[in-house]
């Protein structure tokens, strides 16, 4: 063989697009995991503990609840609590648009479940934030 056909052989090298959907997923897959493993312990728990007088009410009472969110590693809990069911749910709903065979518009839907999940996540943050300086 000479040089020129094994030139011609080869394949042309390929070029990857980059794509922001990884991020995306991986805030899909831990906001579902959490909702799968979170959801029916809290529903347990103050659905049926607490009215049954297995567990205390006062456990759960207002200023033990403050006082914990007010510390730096509460908040960082209720803050993934919030933002990664949210951003999961808002995943669902963009790729659930797509499969009831709404396209147009493609772009709008991703910035406004991607957007408003983006939105509370700040503003919860901002909460918190606002609850270390009361």
């Amino acid at each position: 063989m000479n040089a020129q056909q094994t030139t011609t052989n080869q394949l042309p090298e390929k070029k990857y697009i980059r794509s922001h959907e990884p991020i995306f997923w991986g805030l899909f897959g831990a906001g579902g995991m959490l909702t799968a493993f979170l959801t029916p312990v809290m529903v347990l728990v103050t659905g049926l503990l607490i009215p049954l007088g297995v567990i205390d009410a006062e456990h759960l009472s207002y200023e033990k609840l403050h006082h914990f969110v007010s510390s730096w590693y509460g908040a960082a809990i209720v803050l993934v609590l919030v933002a990664l069911p949210l951003w999961h749910t808002l995943h669902r709903i963009f790729h659930s648009l797509h499969d009831l065979g709404i396209k147009r518009g493609r772009d709008w839907q991703q910035v406004i479940c991607y957007g408003f999940a983006f939105a509370v996540s700040v503003f919860v943050f901002t909460l918190l934030l606002q609850m270390f300086s009361l």
